[in-house]
């Protein structure tokens, strides 16, 4: 289930709420009880590395576009 940051505008608290999407612009009161809360955005962080091989052709120069599909003379 996806988890939505809100932050209360009366006391600074920062909390997450764990909602299913189509509840994702429910309003949320914080834990000390206000009602006057923002949805925060969230940022996703990715991390790894990928071999050319393993990103598929387009990664290794080849099988996408004009360019990259060999058609180009």
């Amino acid at each position: 289930m996806p988890r939505y940051e809100f932050r209360c505008r009366e006391c600074g608290t920062s909390f997450e709420v764990s909602r299913p999407m189509a509840e994702s612009g429910a309003p949320a009161s914080c834990p000390q009880g206000h009602a006057d809360t923002v949805k925060l955005l969230s940022a996703v962080a990715v991390g790894g590395t990928a071999s050319a091989a393993s990103a598929g052709p387009a990664a290794a120069g080849g099988g996408g576009g004009c360019c990259g599909g060999g058609c180009c003379g």
